[in-house]
């Protein structure tokens, strides 16, 4: 079994990308569907009650990224073959929900009940939390953490009003951009649950906040959806094969598909902040944006072309704030604006490449395309 596929034992490997939405103003609040509790869903839920099932699916992913653990190194070997297993008491989910009461009353205790302590922050990565220092990381060059949420503006970035009309000239001018209004993709879609094979894809999008994605997996039809306030997830062979998202799983969507129809991404944060940073060699500029009540998001930009390079943000779940990261690549031209061709996305459960091979630019797309599956 894969390490970090915690979740592909409760969804038979269906979870895929989705983007959509622009955060909403209160004039246009998000729909709300329908939401079910995790105690609703799952088996044996103890100490998790009361999040949301997506929220609870998340949960699981931060103690695979805290302690590099996949499902059976908690769950019992029942799992493998009856998911009926997943609610097994064994002795580590019982010393789980121990450590979830001590992290609880740590933060309620000193920090006024905010998530300042969460798993990763003793286990870091490790089965058990270590005592003692790694001299290494006292006296290396400091490494800046990629997914940390703290943000350090810096005095020698271009201003945020800069930094966005450089992208979008990038991506096409305001002209090519306004008249790209939607478009359909064909292409293939490879992750953990696919054993890395390609398996078909199809992306639909309309402007400015709509998008499906549809992977054909051995397992079945995947579908994640956007209808512009609203989202879900469809994966057959799980407890609940649809589930609405919430919190930062439905802002998460809005700011990828934003990326798109990227012209009012500026306008959709209300307080922008500018940084540097180096991925992989190259050297980009960072933008992070905040609404208030939301984990922020961030964009990295190439510094020398303005393209988009990469994309950050985070869902809060019950013991703490996990990232999500998309990385873009294959810049090609369709209908004068500049699209990825290929984007890898990578967060606690799974890391997915959706290549696209055939995209069709501007052409109506039925709305039940958007819609509940």
């Amino acid at each position: 079994m894969k390490l970090f596929s915690v979740f592909l034992c409760l969804s038979s490997g269906s979870l895929l990308w989705l983007g959509a939405a622009r955060i909403q103003g209160a004039q246009n609040p998000p729909a709300t569907p329908q939401v079910r509790m995790a105690e609703e869903v799952f088996q044996n839920v103890q100490v998790l009650k009361g999040i949301p099932a997506d929220q609870f699916l998340d949960t699981m992913g931060m103690f695979a990224s805290a302690l590099l653990f996949d499902c059976v190194s908690c769950h019992a070997q029942e799992i493998i073959s009856d998911p009926k297993g997943f609610s097994i008491s064994t002795p580590r989910i019982q010393r789980a929900r121990q450590m979830i009461v001590m992290m609880n009353g740590i933060n309620r205790q000193y920090f006024g009940g905010q998530p300042r302590v969460t798993c990763f922050t003793c286990h870091g990565g490790g089965n058990r939390p270590r005592t003692e220092p790694n001299l290494d990381l006292q006296y290396s060059e400091p490494v800046d953490d990629p997914y940390a949420m703290a943000f350090f503006p810096s005095l020698y970035a271009p201003p945020v009003d800069e930094v966005f009309a450089r992208f979008l000239q990038s991506a096409g001018g305001a002209g090519a951009l306004a008249g790209f209004t939607s478009f359909t993709a064909a292409g293939t879609y490879a992750g953990y649950e696919t054993e890395q094979m390609e398996v078909p894809v199809e992306v639909y999008a309309s402007a400015p906040n709509r998008m499906a994605t549809v992977a054909r997996t051995q397992a079945g039809v995947n579908v994640r959806v956007f209808d512009g306030r609203a989202g879900w997830k469809l994966q057959p062979d799980t407890p609940e094969p649809l589930l609405p998202l919430t919190g930062g799983n439905l802002t998460g969507a809005s700011i990828e598909a934003m990326v798109w129809f990227p012209a009012g991404i500026q306008k959709a944060f209300g307080q922008w902040q500018v940084g540097t940073a180096v991925i992989g060699g190259r050297d980009t500029i960072a933008v992070q944006g905040t609404n208030p009540g939301q984990p922020p998001v961030r964009l990295h930009f190439d510094r020398e072309s303005g393209r988009l390079l990469r994309l950050l943000h985070w869902t809060t779940t019950a013991v703490g704030s996990i990232p999500t990261r998309i990385d873009y690549a294959d810049y090609r031209a369709v209908a004068g604006v500049q699209m990825p061709f290929q984007w890898t996305r990578t967060w606690t459960n799974n890391q997915v490449v959706i290549q696209l091979k055939d995209v069709r630019p501007n052409v109506p797309i039925d709305a039940a395309r958007f819609g509940r599956p």
